[in-house]
């Protein structure tokens, strides 16, 4: 008897993930260079376009003396980026996370090399012009593009260069802000779509080294200063939990917005490399009357936090910083959304605040928490990244006190995003292609089913039996399979015949004809471990042994069946509650497919 066992042992495992480990966190390494060369491009870009000097300071558009010809900055460098995404790569285009998104779905997370390069060029030029973004889409889809990369040459398995793909988008992140745990629930929420040690670890070990690389390149300070949050009445607590209800409607409307002005893009009777250049007409122009408007603005979230922001400066940012954001991004140029998010999310909560201050003066909230939790619950909204924007709003304001009120404020916005949206900011574009992402992550029910429970009678003949025999005997007897079990003298398994071979020499005995490969699995393996094996010795049955002795088979139409029947199990409620009618007549047809 020849039995191959499957080479999925724990030792085997462990080294697969400490090598992918390991890449990671050379990758995260290279990574942290690259979010600090990306910083130093933009800063370089915006002083060489508004300040005329070639130096790497550190300062935004706003306080250029260029005055009406500011507004032929921006649509510069969206020409050159427009020519970039025509004759270098169109994947430059957008904002990162759900190219890398359909990457990982479609493409088994291959990435073309030239965006790493290409990407951050782009974003840089695009920022550095006047572009109203962050840095981080830039970094996390160039992160993810050297992890893909990477994967790609030292030839490793689709699932493991997601997890590659994951762990460098995410190290970008981690690198840029010094967000190491938002960084790894952001793998986690929006491109593993899975929940597992071998993809986890080496994605928290990368995400861990960009935390290292921001406090070496970049500092230990929090990226968002702010004063301190006092402890939260229970006053206060609800009115940020309502303030988060209504951010998740603007949320919501946020992201349909992004989507409507690409649409509108669409039918514009030119190229779309031109696209960018028209939609910085409009960032120009709203750069002229309000220039806080134009590039990264990570000082805008820091002003917001501080609770001590102009009236006008608020409404500013709120909506002019709106408009210039949404049609720049949806004219298909590079840049990234979080950073516009929350700058978007912490004037609008801080507009709240002043509201409800007016008509609730002793309701006990301030503007920098209000600003905080803004910020935090738009991305919620729109992102869907719960866990992450509750944490990243944490980590880079290191403000304790603002966990509660965060996790009101969010968890509210993203409830009610959920049911104004279909998808959010990240998934709606590949959706509207036809990608559906995964919205939740189940465990495999494969691996829930196991042999013993979906084994039945095996048909058994002799190894001594002619093939004649054998077609005599199965004359009469209804077997649908393309195989049978094959035992020896004492009725123990010694392998399968393949029932095409009764059309053959019937005088040939079943042991000159069986298969000579002969494994089977115990009644313990799962349903997973039993597909790969009988699609790779291409079978329809597998024995099913119990201390040495054949207890039944288990066939392809079986598993079928036993998933198609935990599925329905674990979901109908799911289902009738959502009235997805749909998937319950797929399951019924499956299910009488089966029984036929």
């Amino acid at each position: 008897m020849n039995h191959k066992k499957r080479d999925k042992s724990p030792g085997n495992v462990s080294r697969r993930v400490f090598y992918l480990s390991v890449q990671a966190f050379m990758n995260a390494v290279l990574v942290g260079f690259v979010a600090k060369g990306l910083v130093m491009l933009i800063s370089l870009f915006t002083n060489l376009s508004f300040y005329g000097e070639f130096s790497f300071e550190e300062r935004g558009p706003a306080g250029n003396h260029l005055g009406w010809y500011v507004v032929l900055v921006p649509i510069a460098g969206s020409l050159i980026v427009g020519v970039m995404a025509r004759f270098g790569s169109k994947a430059i285009r957008g904002h990162g996370i759900p190219e890398a998104m359909e990457n990982i779905i479609l493409n088994e997370s291959k990435i073309p090399p030239i965006i790493t390069f290409l990407k951050p060029l782009s974003a840089a030029i695009s920022i550095g012009t006047g572009g109203p973004f962050g840095a981080e889409g830039p970094i996390i889809a160039t992160g993810g593009a050297m992890g893909s990369f990477t994967g790609q040459v030292i030839h490793i398995s689709s699932a493991e260069r997601k997890v590659l793909l994951a762990a460098g988008a995410c190290a970008g992140m981690s690198a840029i802000f010094g967000s190491p745990l938002a960084a790894i629930l952001l793998a986690i929420e929006l491109l593993l779509f899975e929940f597992s040690p071998r993809a986890v670890i080496p994605v928290a070990i990368a995400c861990i080294t960009g935390g290292g690389m921001h406090l070496l390149l970049f500092g230990a300070e929090p990226v968002f200063m702010m004063p301190a949050i006092p402890a939260v009445s229970d006053m206060a607590l609800v009115t940020y939990v309502l303030m988060g209800v209504a951010i998740g409607v603007v949320a919501a409307l946020v992201s349909r917005s992004v989507y409507l002005v690409e649409d509108l893009f669409e039918k514009l009777p030119v190229h779309w490399m031109w696209w960018p250049a028209l939609g910085a007409v409009a960032v120009g122009v709203i750069g002229y009357f309000a220039p806080h408007t134009m590039g990264v603005g990570y000082d805008n979230i820091t002003t917001l936090l501080t609770g001590n922001v102009p009236l006008n400066l608020i409404i500013s940012l709120c909506l002019l910083k709106y408009l210039s954001w949404v049609i720049s991004l949806g004219s298909g140029t590079s840049g990234g959304t979080l950073a516009p998010l929350f700058t978007i999310g912490g004037a609008l909560g801080a507009l709240t605040g002043v509201l409800v201050l007016q008509l609730f003066p002793n309701c006990g909230i301030n503007l920098a928490t209000a600003a905080l939790i803004g910020m935090a619950a738009m991305f919620a909204g729109a992102s869907r990244a719960l866990l992450t924007a509750i944490v990243f709003a944490m980590e880079t304001t290191g403000q304790p006190h603002g966990l509660l009120p965060l996790i009101g404020a969010c968890t509210a916005a993203y409830f009610v995003s959920f049911f104004l949206m279909k998808g959010s900011i990240m998934t709606e574009k590949i959706r509207r292609r036809g990608v559906v992402a995964p919205e939740e992550y189940t465990p495999d029910m494969m691996q829930l089913i196991n042999a013993g429970s979906l084994q039945e009678q095996p048909l058994t003949v002799s190894s001594r039996l002619a093939l004649s025999e054998v077609n005599f005997l199965l004359k009469d007897y209804p077997w649908y399979h393309r195989h049978l079990i094959v035992t020896d003298d004492g009725g123990n398994f010694n392998g399968y015949l393949n029932m095409e071979k009764l059309r053959e020499n019937t005088s040939l005995k079943v042991s000159e004809v069986m298969e000579k490969s002969a494994p089977f699995v115990n009644q313990g393996d799962d349903a997973a471990a039993i597909s790969l094996l009988l699609n790779r010795y291409q079978l329809s049955i597998m024995a099913v042994m119990k201390d040495g002795k054949l207890t039944g088979i288990v066939s392809a139409d079986a598993i079928l069946h036993g998933y198609a029947e935990r599925y329905h199990a674990t979901t109908k409620y799911h289902s009738a509650f959502l009235g997805n009618i749909r998937l319950l007549r797929l399951m019924a047809g499956g299910k009488r497919i089966l029984q036929r």
